[in-house]
């Protein structure tokens, strides 16, 4: 496999020598890398110190040293607690990009390139100075000719091919430490950089965020009180990004929205209530509320930013989230549980038992405590860790929606510290339950599961003579496995056979009872060609009789 790559071993070796300096030589040992690479013993040295810190602490030094793409990488894999194990999901929150700006003489070149056309023809003013640099593009401010204000931003040259390499090379290491390691298999190791490189790809497509901004900014178009940046779309692209900007105070400056007579509990209330609506109302949200997302208006209205990273949730999706708020408020064991396993695939060998206490010791950790009070933050992420443990693989957007509500709870705490989370998003769950049982969503549901069912009716006929088709061409095959089939098989087959042979001992004892008596009527001895039928048709009885007890001791059984 590694074979394959020689055009990355540059890279490879990048990987495996941070591998090796932060205490994973281990991985690099066990897999090909070692003998691909041909590392000269040395890098193992010295590794002894670092081993002394915890096994995330040491991850997230490799991901900073291995730049851009994987401090990305890991900071979207922060997000899936439902995948990795809490003190790597604690650490990889804690990865900052650590990139300076490119050039301006870069970004114009970007820009022209994108848009087809010189940057002065479309901005009357371009600041040279990022306002921010990130690890795959950067913020410039500017005016368009027409005069508005904005903020335009670029991708980072080269950044898309080099997060396509390392994307590649992940994946090839995934696939060798399944083949290695339990861990990685119990993990599901492919499937976890799978999706994480799926989403990074989106994040590499500036007019995915852009569309996510506008499907987000029709969610509030009659409501005054939050704002979504206006995408101008004549001069967006892939690699550039231009959207309307929006001056106001970030929410994590108290001291200034004090200042300038902004009412936080207001805001907390205007942030809890447009995030809920996103979740609860229409099913497409922010999934990353921090404070540097989050803007104070003059006017009290609250501004959502950088729409890189939305959750979405299914009709389905919401009302499984609705039944779990509803189980929590109801602290019901079998209310949580069943909405844990409706949000979730279950494993094959999963031990709903021990599912149950464990949910039973979270329902404890709760109970008693006001409803206002329950962070509803914590009381999901404690429930998708629970899920996670007992193997039931939950979609990753409602992990998103347990981050974000964590996060923003982070948020409008520090703003109102009396704010009740959960009776704020307690009306937004009625309205969903009172929508479910809605006689004009009953009788739509009803109609939905009934023409599935009559298609499946319909589909029926059709279905078996294919498969009676397959039955006589001698391509179908039944297979049907029972835990301890053939032992119990084998003893109905002796039972069987003890049954037959007791028949026969019973028609023989009949034929020998007919010819004693027919010899007693006659007063003559019983010879049959000569041979004394009774005396040996005794004998031969005894022995079926003997055999037979015997069998039966032997077997234990009486």
């Amino acid at each position: 496999m590694i074979g394959r790559q020689i055009r990355h071993m540059n890279r490879y070796r990048e990987i495996a020598s941070a591998l090796i300096r932060h205490g994973f030589g281990f991985v690099v040992e066990e897999t090909e890398l070692f003998q691909a690479l041909s590392l000269p013993a040395r890098l193992f040295r010295g590794a002894r110190e670092i081993e002394r810190k915890s096994v995330g602490e040491r991850l997230r030094y490799v991901i900073q040293e291995l730049g851009p793409t994987f401090v990305k990488l890991g900071q979207l894999a922060s997000t899936r607690a439902d995948a990795l194990p809490a003190d790597i999901v604690s650490e990889l929150a804690k990865l900052q990009d650590q990139v300076g700006p490119f050039p301006y003489a870069v970004a114009r070149n970007i820009v022209a390139s994108e848009l087809g056309r010189p940057l002065e023809d479309v901005f009357a003013e371009f600041d040279p100075e990022p306002a921010a640099a990130a690890s795959i593009g950067q913020v410039h401010l500017g005016r368009l000719r027409t005069g508005e204000r904005v903020a335009v931003k670029i991708q980072r040259p080269g950044i898309a091919p080099a997060i396509r390499t390392d994307l590649e090379i992940l994946r090839n290491l995934a696939a060798i430490a399944e083949q290695r390691f339990e861990w990685a298999r119990r993990y599901q190791l492919q499937g976890i950089v799978g999706e994480l490189g799926k989403s990074l790809l989106q994040e590499l497509d500036y007019s995915v965020e852009g569309r996510n901004a506008d499907l987000i900014a029709k969610q509030f178009k009659r409501d005054d009180t939050v704002r979504v940046p206006t995408v101008y779309w004549p001069y967006t692209s892939k690699r550039v990004l231009v959207m309307e900007y929006l001056e106001g105070v970030k929410v994590a400056r108290l001291e200034q929205l004090d200042a300038e007579g902004l009412d936080r509990k207001t805001l907390a209330d205007r942030i809890l209530k447009a995030l809920f609506h996103q979740m609860f109302v229409e099913g497409l949200f922010h999934a990353d509320p921090h404070p540097g997302n989050l803007l104070a208006m003059p006017d009290g209205a609250v501004a959502f930013l950088d729409f890189g990273m939305v959750g979405r949730l299914t009709p389905a999706m919401k009302e499984s989230f609705s039944d779990l708020i509803i189980a929590l408020m109801r602290q019901s064991t079998d209310g949580i549980m069943k909405a844990v396993l409706h949000m979730g695939l279950l494993a094959e060998d999963v031990d709903l038992d021990a599912l149950r206490r464990d949910v039973d010791e979270l329902r404890d950790k709760y109970y008693g405590v006001p409803f206002g009070e329950i962070s509803l933050g914590e009381a999901v992420t404690d429930l998708l860790d629970t899920a996670h443990r007992h193997q039931v693989r939950i979609p990753p957007d409602f992990v998103l929606l347990g981050k974000a509500l964590l996060t923003v709870e982070g948020v409008v705490v520090a703003l109102d510290p009396e704010i009740a989370i959960v009776t704020v998003a307690e009306p937004f769950g009625l309205k969903l339950l009172k929508e479910r049982l809605h006689p004009k969503k009953l009788a739509q549901r009803a109609w939905r599961e009934a023409s599935d069912y009559g298609e499946t009716l319909l589909r029926l006929p059709g279905q078996a003579s294919e498969l009676l088709r397959l039955a006589k061409s001698g391509r179908a095959r039944l297979e049907i496995s029972v835990p301890e089939l053939d032992a119990f098989l084998r003893k109905l087959d002796r039972i069987g056979n003890r049954l037959s042979f007791s028949i026969v001992m019973l028609s023989f004892s009949i034929v020998m009872a007919g010819l004693i008596i027919g010899s007693s009527l006659s007063r003559r001895p019983t010879v049959l060609w000569n041979v004394p039928a009774i005396e040996i048709g005794f004998g031969i009885a005894m022995l079926m009789l003997g055999w037979l007890l015997l069998a039966i001791f032997k077997s234990g059984r009486f």
